[in-house]
Formats: C-alpha cells, structure tokens, sequence
C-alpha cells in the first residue's frame, strides 16, 4: 500500500473560535471551512500548554511537554518574573539532542521531511536539520516575526523576499514548491506559519475590508476590551481582557491566511497528491485575549493564551483525508497534541518500538469512526504567563477538569460538559472528585519527572500594581 503524505498545518496563537466553521461572527475563512467540509472537525482538541514552544516539542515527540522538559515558550534571553510570588520551574530551550521526532522517525520510513516557518525549539545548534528534517525553509530560534509580517524579514533561515511581500503569502509559496517539486518519496510537509501572532499586521487593503465590517455589525472597539487584574509578573500592566471579536487587523490576518490555505489545497489538488495525503489543521495554544492587545476573544471558552483555562489550551483542529475521513463529520473525544506523533507512526506503518516512551495514542480510530477509550489529559505549567496566567498543572477526565494553582495549592473543578466557560467552580460541593483527579495528577507528575517553581524569597506582597489611568 503507498504510504501517505502528511502535511500538518500549525497555526500559532488561533483560537478554537477563530474561524468560521468553529463559531466565528466576526472572521471570514471560506478556504478553511471547506477543508472542514471535506473532513473531520474536533470539537473537543486541546493543545498540550498554553504556550508555543512546548506544544511544538510534544507535536514532534508525541510526548507530553514536562516529560519533555520544554514547559514554556523558549525565550532566549533571561526572563525572570522577579515580583512574583514564584519563582518559574527551570525548563529545556531546545528538544533534547538525541530525542525521536516525527520528522526523524518518517525519515526512516523512506519519507521527504521538510519544515517551513517558524520553529522556536532552540538557538543554531538544535535547528530543524538536527531533528530529522532534510529542508528548513524560515525557521529559527525567533518565537515571532521581529522585523514584522512584510519583507525585509531578516530571518537568516528564509531570504527576504521583494519590498513589502508579506511573510504569510511567502510561506505558503515555499510549501507550494515542495509539494510540486516532483519529489518520488512520500513526504511530512511540517508547516508551521508565523501567523497569527504578534505583531498584528496584515495588508491595508484587508484591514479596511474588516473596518467596514465591524462598522456595519455596529462592533465599538473601545468597548470590546476590558480592565482586570494586574499581570503578577508586569511593571504596572494589566490584564485587558477582550469581550467580542471585533479587532479589523487581526480579522485581516487570518483573511489571508484562509487565502493561503486556499492556495495551498489548490495546489496539493493539482499535484495530483491530494487524495492520498492527510491534511492536519491546528493550532499551538488558545488565541491571545488578556494582554499585548488582546487581538481575539475566546469566549464562551475562559481566557486565553498563557492561562490554564479552556481558552488557553482549547484550539481548533481539522483533519481531511479522503481514503479514511468521511467529509463533514464531527468528533467531540478529546485529543490533545502527543496524538499526532502516533497518528503518523501508524499511517506510515512504522514499527511499535517507535512509539516507545510516547504519551498520545493514534487517532487512526476517530478518523474511522471509531473510539478510543476514556482517558485523562494532562497539563503542566509551571511558569507565569505573560498574559495573567500562573503556575499549575490541570487534568481532564470525563467530564471533570482539575485545575491546582501552585502559588497556594488551591484547586478548582468544573464540569465542562454542563459549565464549558468554567463559571462555576464545585470543588467544595464533590470533595471526593477533588481528591480522585488531584492524586491522578500528582501521580502524572511524579511519573514524567515533572519539575516544580519554588517560593520567591524577594516577593513583597505589600507591593501594589497602580490602576492605569
């Protein structure tokens, strides 16, 4: 049997409500929409941490980020959350040398394997080439754009392109190549757009077409977003939470981006490779909605990126592939990002023993139709995030989601099935549940070797945050 191709489309920062097709009033993405007609929608698929670089580490290892050690977005700098009652859980800045990815395992299996866009899984010295990957076309050790979405780029790994072409639309263009490049073998295509992180950026002809739009569905900016909390870990920033999906720039960005997916399956159609390649469409964290601009808004799904609620971990996911997907179903088992390593091994044939010291399992059965099992999902973050968030670790079981905040050791449960905005915390009301899912978890953490923030001796709780004015 030919071996499939695989292209997995990793979006950074959308949210599980930033297309059409998932709930969206506000954002127009027709390409996208139609890839969910042609497949599968999951409407329960998590990513494995709030932040980037460690779901980009679980994607590629099928492992869970603690197991790991990649627990926050790699910043290559010394970031260190002083005022904060804790003090963050050392972590990896790379993959560790030697780890099994899925680009290095399918090499193996006779597959082409090529990376384009971003990476931020390590400086020089842990690049894509270092993990199996044969091309690597504009990653690098940088988390976002620096120099912005329009040429000149100056990511050393992707030549800048003519004045003003906008990194989106170059991207797709070097995956187009690929895929039409007349390669023999069968290939894993990891392509992973900047997009739609900050800085929000987009072309002005877009911009306008939603400034328009929010006009005529009578959307007030200023009233979309909303004070809150101070940050525990700013200089006098504030979460700003918004409240409706009404932000034109960010609207015009994944307006392209849906243009791009459009182009992308256009050409996947012509190649002639489209009905024997699985197509994977998802997401690396929740949208951004408490702070640096808070360009998108999750609700009914609680916060966003950086935070251990449902809109920090909650996000999209589309899979298409003809030979085994029926087009417009719908799936509401949760999967969660260490799925997609062991989906590969098994679409490729790979031998069991590359599967080894793996967290997820094969969503072979879903895409048939099929179960899984019941099984908790686990989280661990163990850091502050730049958007309000703090540390702790969560567990999803059933219908139960444990959440336990290390700076006091508090826990909150929900019922997501009967509370999916996590409004109403029963932890008092079913002590028991409370004490089942917490001994999971601990249990979880002590396996993988979890590593914990410690006390911040120089916390001065007397210090206040000013109110902005």
């Amino acid at each position: 049997m030919e071996k499939p191709n695989i292209l997995f489309i990793f979006l950074d920062d959308m949210g599980w409500k930033d297309l059409h097709c998932t709930g969206s009033s506000f954002y127009e993405t027709p390409h996208i929409d139609r890839l969910a007609s042609e497949g599968m929608v999951f409407t329960n698929a998590y990513a494995a941490c709030p932040v980037c670089s460690p779901s980009r580490a679980s994607y590629l290892t099928g492992k869970y980020p603690a197991r790991v050690g990649v627990t926050d977005w790699i910043d290559m700098g010394s970031f260190h959350p002083i005022r904060a009652k804790l003090i963050d859980a050392p972590y990896l800045k790379h993959i560790p040398s030697g780890e099994r990815t899925a680009a290095s395992s399918l090499k193996q299996q006779g597959y082409a394997t090529w990376h384009v866009g971003k990476w931020h899984l390590g400086g020089e010295k842990y690049y894509p080439e270092q993990y199996g990957f044969e091309k690597n076309i504009g990653g690098c050790s940088w988390g976002h754009p620096h120099q912005g979405y329009f040429s000149p780029y100056g990511i050393h790994t992707l030549q800048d392109g003519p004045e003003g072409e906008y990194l989106t639309d170059r991207i797709t263009d070097e995956a187009i190549k690929l895929i039409c490049s007349g390669e023999q073998r069968p290939f894993f295509l990891s392509l992973c757009h900047y997009a739609v992180h900050t800085p929000i950026q987009a072309k002005q002809q877009d911009i306008e077409r939603f400034r328009k739009k929010a006009q005529e569905m009578r959307l007030d900016e200023k009233q979309a977003l909303v004070f809150g909390e101070p940050i525990p870990t700013g200089n006098g920033e504030r979460v700003i939470r918004r409240m409706v999906q009404s932000d034109a720039a960010y609207a015009a960005m994944i307006w392209n981006l849906d243009e791009n997916i459009g182009r992308l399956m256009q050409a996947l159609e012509e190649s002639g490779k489209a009905q024997n390649t699985l197509v994977i469409f998802t997401s690396d964290n929740g949208g951004l909605s408490t702070a640096e601009g808070s360009p998108t808004c999750n609700l009914p799904a609680r916060e966003g990126k950086g935070w251990m609620y449902e809109g920090g971990t909650r996000v999209p996911l589309i899979i298409r592939y003809p030979q085994m997907v029926r087009p417009g179903s719908r799936c509401s088992v949760p999967v969660t990002t260490p799925d997609f390593y062991p989906t590969f091994m098994e679409l490729a044939g790979a031998d069991s023993a590359l599967l080894e010291g793996t967290d997820g399992v094969s969503l072979l059965p879903l895409m048939q139709g099929a179960g899984i099992g019941s099984r908790p999902i686990f989280w661990h973050y163990p850091h502050y995030g730049n958007q309000g968030g703090t540390p702790g670790s969560s567990v999803i079981l059933g219908q139960y989601k444990l959440i336990e905040f290390f700076e006091d050791q508090r826990c909150e449960l929900y019922d997501i099935s009967a509370d999916f905005g996590e409004q109403q915390n029963i932890a008092g009301r079913q002590p028991q549940t409370v004490k089942k899912l917490r001994e999971l978890l601990h249990r979880w953490q002590e396996e993988v070797g979890a590593l914990f923030p410690k006390a911040n001796e120089d916390f001065l709780p007397e210090q206040k945050t000013p109110a902005p004015r």
